[in-house]
């Protein structure tokens, strides 16, 4: 059991910790998310095809993208932050990744009709955008995440939330996606529980999500920590929601 100095002086030095790509592994076992009723890789693998020209929008660190083993040359990704920008400048292009940075995803820099295949795990997106860059018959699979999640942890840490996604659901999305010209293939969403079992990782966790957590420090809200870590200790774990959606749409 720690007393508060030492408690703060731990949440600091979980705060401090540096975070590349999109890799939570340092979270595992501490932050648990619930399976969700599809899986994300076996949908992408289920349209995309050796000769396929695929673009991965907001790519992160890469990681998910090389694991695909997709040929390279028929290969091109977007990413709007920079030091995952630079990551895979450096890991993608000597390999024949196209990388491209695109911080408004309502200018993506590619030709009409480019890809067969457009992925996108979390990352924002244009429809109109996106249908110019997908041939006739191309597919567009996106996976998102919801206007309430996490809504227990934040409105525990941050004072007066507002929802940065007010009204980004698969209800709301779906005609818009209609609207646009696709073909809706495939739709699902859920509410996943989300398990909490340190504090020290919820800091971490916040800390590197900031639109979901905006202006969080252990400093300012440390008495909210308490507060949080008090549940974690008295029910075992802290319990969020993991709001998502994923939608197939066909041009």
């Amino acid at each position: 059991m720690r007393n508060e100095a030492e408690m703060l002086e731990y949440l600091k030095s979980e705060e401090a910790k540096s975070f590349s790509g999109w890799d939570f592994s340092y979270l595992n076992g501490r932050i648990i998310e619930g399976a969700l009723p599809w899986d994300y890789r076996q949908k992408v693998k289920a349209f995309l095809k050796p000769a396929s020209k695929i673009l991965d929008m907001g790519t992160g660190g890469c990681e998910f993208l090389l694991s695909l083993r997709h040929p390279y040359e028929l290969t091109s990704v977007t990413e709007g932050y920079e030091p995952n920008y630079l990551l895979c400048k450096e890991k993608l292009e000597p390999l024949g990744v196209t990388v491209k940075r695109v911080q408004d995803d309502d200018t993506l820099n590619f030709p009409d009709e480019s890809f067969d295949l457009v992925l996108n795990r979390h990352e924002s997106y244009d429809l109109s955008e996106v249908y110019r860059v997908l041939k006739k018959g191309g597919f567009f699979l996106t996976q998102q995440v919801g206007e309430e999640n996490n809504v227990s942890l934040i409105k525990a840490l941050i004072e007066n939330h507002q929802p940065p996604l007010l009204g980004f659901n698969l209800e709301n999305e779906k005609p818009r996606f209609e609207k646009a010209g696709f073909r809706i293939m495939y739709r699902n969403q859920c509410f996943a529980v989300t398990r909490c079992y340190d504090i020290g990782a919820v800091v971490y966790y916040a800390k590197v999500l900031p639109w979901e957590f905006p202006g969080f420090s252990v400093e300012r809200d440390f008495s909210r920590l308490i507060k949080v870590n008090e549940r974690i200790e008295s029910d075992g774990c802290f319990q969020t929601e993991a709001h998502r959606f994923i939608i197939i749409a066909k041009k």
